[in-house]
């Protein structure tokens, strides 16, 4: 995956988070979607949180869970505007305060925007560090994370998990992995076993 970066479109740091919000049960190509009509109406903290929730419902009605997502961002926005002066935060804990931001959303925009060596663990990275034994017996995201950030160098952690991502959204598939198309297969655990198993 010679570019390794988030299929999110966003243009500052404001429009991440956003984004990465309204990402969680949905997939990046619906975000991006709904994102610019929400730009033009959200531009910026400040008017997103004098926002009504039916109006924020709205505009990302089509996304997963639009109730509980239009709350959360405007909850987030005011958050910012009245404890942050309008500027998300890089701190991981600091941006967990934040309304709709969970580990995984707080270590993406802390990698993606300020380039932070932490590994944001969704399903495509839990799923594909275990099948090419990146990980070992791990249970949860947070010991995937762990594991992951103890053995990757820390100048390469915040584009392993967009070589994580994407592999695991493009080839390593959960159904049925293409391994025939993967590139590292020589080097993965699961592929290995199939080869023992002689499939």
């Amino acid at each position: 995956m010679p570019v390794a970066e988030t299929e999110l479109r966003y243009k500052d740091p404001y429009q991440l988070i956003v984004a990465v919000i309204l990402s969680a049960q949905c997939t990046d190509k619906h975000v991006n979607l709904i994102t610019p009509d929400f730009f033009r109406c959200f531009p910026d903290t400040v008017s997103l949180a004098r926002a009504n929730t039916s109006d924020v419902f709205e505009l990302i009605k089509t996304c997963s869970y639009p109730n509980n997502k239009a709350k959360h961002l405007i909850g987030m926005a005011g958050m910012l505007t009245e404890r942050y002066g309008g500027l998300v935060p890089s701190d991981v804990d600091e941006l967990l305060k934040l309304p709709g931001v969970g580990r995984k959303s707080a270590n993406v925009i802390a990698a993606v925007v300020y380039n932070k060596p932490v590994m944001a663990v969704d399903t495509h990275v839990f799923r594909v560090s275990a099948r090419l034994g990146l990980t070992v017996n791990s249970k949860t995201t947070l010991e995937t994370e762990r594991q992951l950030v103890k053995h990757i160098p820390e100048d390469k952690i915040s584009i392993a998990h967009h070589w994580l991502i994407l592999h695991g959204r493009y080839v390593c598939i959960a159904r049925k992995p293409k391994c025939h198309e993967c590139g590292i297969s020589a080097y993965c655990r699961f592929f290995s076993g199939k080869q023992d198993a002689g499939s």
